[in-house]
């Protein structure tokens, strides 16, 4: 339980970051920053589940709560609870309390596994208790505390000293990835970030995926490329994805022709054959399962509700949680 001076210094972080992001937002969803990899995001009204493809990141909910839904599996998270991603996580984000007066804010900061990896090979890090890895590897619930949000206050005092960006912010990044390696989701991110762990090679395989998505995908040659059996791979991919590696290259190919259709002005059958697929009817018949309508629908759908919204932030691949 946290004291009372505690709750009093994590009170007043979060009415600075409050201000912070809610003058930053004001009039947009989602907002990029001069620090790579930041982004902001606003809400003024609850949102239905809406497709994206989460990044290996770190979402604070500063006002507000939303959840995220992957694997047959909702992970709420407000201003007690952080959510963490250490894969691309192919999700449903939902908006669960926003309204005008008080809006949904907050923040995601993708995660650098490399950073994690040095931070691990560095030593000094208590080796956390691998019973705390639920069978949702790749995504997690952890508790916000005033030693990991102090320094993403730092982060945003930074934008108001732009010129200091290219030197501190990396400094303040990697303390906040220590922070994380030292926090109750420790062991999710040692699985992923430490070298020749399977988690580390998963991600590898995701790398692949989301370079190589169009090609043919041989289990084979894939699991050769991240040096493990063909049933190694399919079982610790869908254990960290809740897919296989087929299924996830498939929404990978559904989602890029969905953008290209969109952003582009593709027809369904030209998007269907740039991502890879060689037969329009079993791309149609793919798209409606996953998105609930045929292209040509679904399109037009979308289109009517950026028009009445006035932003396409539903329609992007990558989510900010």
């Amino acid at each position: 339980m946290p004291t009372q001076e505690n709750a009093g210094t994590l009170d007043a972080l979060r009415e600075a970051m409050v201000a912070s992001i809610g003058r930053r937002t004001i009039g947009q969803f989602d907002c990029l920053t001069p620090i790579s990899g930041l982004t902001f995001f606003r809400r003024e009204a609850p949102m239905p589940p809406t497709i994206c493809l989460v990044e290996a990141c770190i979402v604070l909910v500063v006002q507000g709560e939303k959840q995220m839904l992957a694997g047959g599996e909702a992970y709420p998270y407000n201003i007690n609870r952080f959510l963490i991603t250490s894969l691309d996580i192919p999700a449903n984000s939902q908006v669960v309390t926003a309204s005008p007066d008080n809006p949904c804010l907050g923040l995601a900061l993708k995660l650098d596994l490399r950073t994690m990896a040095e931070l691990i090979a560095q030593g000094g890090l208590p080796l956390p208790a691998e019973q705390s890895i639920d069978r949702g590897v790749g995504i997690g619930l952890g508790a916000v505390t005033p030693v990991l949000l102090e320094p993403f206050k730092r982060l945003l005092n930074l934008l108001d000293e732009p010129a200091t960006i290219p030197v501190l912010a990396p400094l303040i990044e990697r303390e906040i990835h220590y922070r994380l390696l030292m926090s109750d989701q420790a062991a999710r991110l040692w699985h992923i970030a430490s070298v020749g762990s399977q988690g580390h090679r998963i991600a590898k395989a995701i790398d692949w995926l989301k370079v190589n998505y169009m090609a043919t995908l041989r289990i084979d040659d894939l699991a050769s490329h991240v040096q493990m059996s063909p049933s190694s791979l399919h079982q610790y991919f869908r254990q960290l994805t809740a897919m296989s590696p087929l299924q996830y290259q498939k929404w990978l190919r559904l989602n890029e022709a969905r953008r290209l259709m969109l952003n582009k002005d593709s027809d369904a059958a030209s998007a269907a054959f740039e991502v890879g697929y060689e037969s329009p009817s079993q791309f149609s018949r793919e798209y409606a399962r996953l998105f609930g309508a045929p292209p040509k629908r679904d399109i037009e759908e979308l289109r009517r509700k950026a028009d009445s919204e006035g932003s396409a932030h539903g329609m992007a691949s990558i989510a900010s949680g």
